[in-house]
């Protein structure tokens, strides 16, 4: 073995050179091998901003890379693209801003990241790289959006819309954080539009359902359930009073708690209802809720979670509307504390039970009735926000329920409900279709024509892809409000109608980028195909992901999405699973070395190509992995970045130590261990711990002074995923031809690790009271035995049946907790 004589490790020189003969060489291509085991390992691909990489994608990437790496290691072939989610506003706002197209700061963008990518040695399969941008792909996104327009689940309706008055175009549920655009923070408008829409809701209990049987984290699972928002309840009708007696109208309201009825007092709903929007005209006060809507300007908050503000701000509509239980005249309000895309948007308020009902009463000097006793309650008049009792209990004053129980009045108030004839059970969802058409110019053209003949007309799948034009300069990309496309001369010429062949006109918006990555990850399986998304053959062999790392800001956004895509290509036949990603993980925001986040603003910014730069890429991956747990918010540190750097020029020194030698016991012993203890970190996601296994054992190298080229050999071939260049060029430095990264896995021996014996501490009720002497494989009955021998733990267990329960971590310690 030829070593060189030079302790510095030269980051720069080293991973320029591998760089390179990794993409000569192509060796993290992956093709399809039936016999072969697969694994498809998949990051969410970036937004290729000229920002560059940030550290968040760094610690996602690194994690996916490592893992993927593993995998190879372990005889999968492995599938682990990369791709860019290209369109979108960001580019054309910047644009608009620098006065170059969108398409040019894209390219430029793209490149950046991919060379960011290389650098910082992520195992990519190029040959699978595309961007939404690119026709082949876009032609397989307007595929499917006549796919589902065909199934009934792409339509164009009206309906009051979220409008961003910076941006100038619609944005979906998901889009609006806090009342705001997420992409520039105004204000948003609510607006009646025609737009495009996903069907999304007709598959809401199988979005529900399917997260039964994902490995995804518990609290994106929950976020799921919470915005999809299945409520069981009853939509009961009140007709509304007409002094004259000539008008018919019902107002109906979804109740989730009929039980509660008796105690209503009013009637309240949304500004943006369909109640309100279609009786306008009838209301006696018109004109005070024309003002009042006007006024509201902005949507503060899509949640309804307005509880911690005492005034509720409101108008009376001056109808009435009569309690089909009680024939008590309930005035009807309209006001935005309740959401038009909540149940009917009309609610019964129940102040009694209800705080945001009981604000609404006191501001407007409305009745308080209480309906329900809780444990501990008495029937006193409530006056304040804490009398407000929202939980279970017994029915008071409320006729034919009193003395039930909350959950046997409910069933015996909805059946009288049905069988009187004004009101019916309801299933209702918070979730609302998805607005996909954009009023803005990068994105992919929605593909359809509109004929005065034929009216609405698909594009036929031979035309596709209908190209984005670019005779559309950066200079009249600015919004107005309407598509950009209007402005260009190619985007309508000679357009004729496809069942006609009269002169016609293309639809205007594009489709919303969400859609671009709602099935981006079935296009890496086969990137290539111009006849089909991709062949089934593919599709069979690939899909699903089986491990998806990303971050939780896309829980109901891109993820709801994406799973609504594969359901529909599932309902078609064209696969044979209707949940894209098996396993879910999502990783923690890396915060400034102040403990904010990472911002211009605060100066704060680290950047991966600062690290690179200065430490190298194995040293910032090790840092970046040992920082804690993925899924934590972690904070950085240049200190923990340094040390990881010493790390690597410990390990760049310890070749030096490497001899011909057999392995004595001790270090049979401590490799055997080491890949044990990586294997099952690496496996579980535990990088961390899998980095301070790597600290400890380069410990015991230099505390031997020389170690055999056995040991060597295996302890860089598990180092390798974590720092793949120090790694290559080790290996070479052993005499391998082939790459250190196309290698086995080594296994660990069992012999070895479990024949070491190690002194364990024993607790008694949370006092060490003795210690025992343990083999890793010692279970639990032996490691008791064991230290039931010794005299002092005898004195405070006093005796066997006296154990209340014992707690036993392998190789860790034994904890006893006595009944005395």
């Amino acid at each position: 073995m030829v070593m060189s004589t030079s302790d510095f490790f030269d980051h720069h020189k080293i991973e320029n050179k591998w760089i390179k003969v990794w993409g000569k060489k192509n060796i993290y291509v992956s093709n399809l091998e039936p016999k072969k085991k697969k694994f498809y390992c998949l990051d969410m691909y970036p937004y290729p901003s000229g920002f560059g990489l940030h550290m968040g994608h760094m610690e996602g990437y690194t994690a996916s890379d490592i893992f993927s790496r593993y995998m190879r290691m372990r005889g999968y072939n492995v599938l682990h693209p990369m791709g860019w989610d290209a369109f979108g506003l960001p580019a054309e706002n910047f644009a608009i801003k620098t006065g170059v197209h969108p398409l040019e700061n894209t390219r430029k963008a793209i490149d950046n990241f991919r060379n960011q990518e290389k650098a910082l040695g992520l195992s990519y399969d190029w040959n699978r790289e595309f961007s939404t941008t690119d026709p082949s792909y876009y032609k397989w996104t307007q595929w499917l959006f006549l796919l589902l327009y065909k199934e009934g689940l792409a339509y164009r309706g009206k309906a009051p819309v979220n409008w961003c008055p910076s941006c100038q175009t619609v944005l979906a549920n998901e889009q609006v954080v806090n009342g705001k655009c997420e992409r520039c923070e105004s204000d948003i408008e609510m607006k009646e539009m025609e737009q495009w829409f996903f069907k999304v809701t007709a598959y809401a209990d199988r979005l529900i359902e399917g997260l039964e049987r994902i490995d995804w984290p518990k609290s994106t699972k929950i976020a799921q359930l919470n915005w999809i928002g299945k409520k069981e309840g009853v939509i009961i009708r009140y007709e509304v009073v007409f002094p004259n007696k000539r008008n018919s109208l019902f107002v109906e309201c979804f109740t989730t708690r009929p039980e509660t009825n008796f105690g209503s007092t009013f009637i309240v709903a949304s500004p943006f209802s369909s109640f309100v929007r279609e009786n306008i005209n009838i209301f006696p006060n018109k004109s005070r809720v024309e003002e009042y809507i006007k006024n509201l300007g902005s949507r503060k908050d899509r949640t309804g979670v307005l509880v911690k503000s005492d005034n509720k701000s409101g108008v009376f509509t001056g109808l009435y509307a009569s309690n089909p239980l009680t024939s008590k005249k309930l005035p009807i309000f309209v006001s935005d504390y309740v959401l038009e895309d909540v149940g009917t948007g009309v609610v019964v308020g129940v102040p009694g039970h209800d705080l945001r009902d009981f604000l609404f009463a006191k501001s407007f000097g409305l009745d308080v009735v209480r309906v329900i006793l809780g444990p501990g309650k008495c029937d006193k008049k409530i006056c304040n926000a804490d009398d407000v009792y929202e939980g279970e209990g017994v029915v008071v004053n409320s006729k034919f329920l009193n003395g039930l129980s909350t959950k046997e009045a409910k069933k015996k108030i909805v059946s009288y409900i049905e069988e009187k004839g004004f009101g019916r059970k309801s299933v209702q969802y918070k979730i609302r279709d998805w607005i996909v058409s954009r009023q803005r110019y990068w994105g992919a053209p929605i593909p359809i024509i509109y004929c005065k003949n034929c009216g609405t007309v698909p594009v036929p799948e031979k035309d596709l892809p209908i190209l984005l034009p670019t005779d559309i300069s950066a200079d009249n990309l600015k919004p107005k409000g309407k598509s950009p496309l209007e402005l260009s001369k190619s985007f309508n010429k000679g357009v004729t109608c496809p069942k006609c062949g009269k002169k016609a006109v293309r639809e205007k918006d594009t489709l919303d980028t969400f859609v671009d990555s709602s099935w981006y990850y079935f296009r890496f399986t086969d990137p290539k195909n111009d006849k089909e998304f991709a062949s089934r053959k593919a599709l069979k062999y690939w899909m699903p992901v089986d491990l998806y790392i990303g971050g939780a800001e896309h829980t109901v956004g891109h993820l709801i999405y994406a799973r609504f895509i594969t359901k529909v290509l599932y309902d078609e036949g064209l696969i044979d699973f209707d949940e894209p990603f098996l396993k879910l993980r999502h990783q923690g925001m890396i915060l400034g070395e102040d403990g904010r986040k990472m911002s211009k603003r605060w100066g704060n910014v680290i950047t991966p190509d600062d690290v690179v730069r200065k430490v190298g890429a194995d040293a910032a991956r090790i840092y970046v992995m040992f920082m804690g747990p993925l899924k934590d918010v972690k904070k950085w540190s240049t200190k923990g970045l340094e040390g990881a750097r010493r790390f690597i020029e410990r390990v760049w020194r310890a070749r030096s130590l490497v001899g011909q030698k057999k392995p004595t016991k001790d270090q049979e012993v401590a490799i055997n261990r080491l890949i044990k203890e990586v294997s099952e970190n690496v496996e579980k996601l535990k990088f961390n711990i899998a980095v301070s296994k790597f600290m400890t054992f380069l410990n015991r190298i230099f505390e031997w002074e020389k170690v055999p080229q056995s040991v060597w050999r295996r302890f860089i071939l598990v180092l390798a995923p974590f720092a793949p260049f120090i790694t290559e060029e080790l290996w070479e430095m052993l005499g391998e031809k082939e790459s250190i990264h196309k290698q086995n896995w080594p296994t660990a021996d069992s012999n070895f690790i479990f024949a070491e014996k190690v002194l364990i501490g024993v607790q008694v009720n949370g006092k060490i009271r003795g210690r025992i002497l343990v083999t890793l494989d010692t279970d639990e009955k032996e490691a008791l035995d064991a230290a039931l021998k010794i005299e002092n733990i005898r004195k405070y267990v006093f005796k066997k049946d006296n154990i209340r329960k014992v707690v036993y971590v392998k190789g860790r310690i034994l904890s006893i907790v006595t009944k005395s």
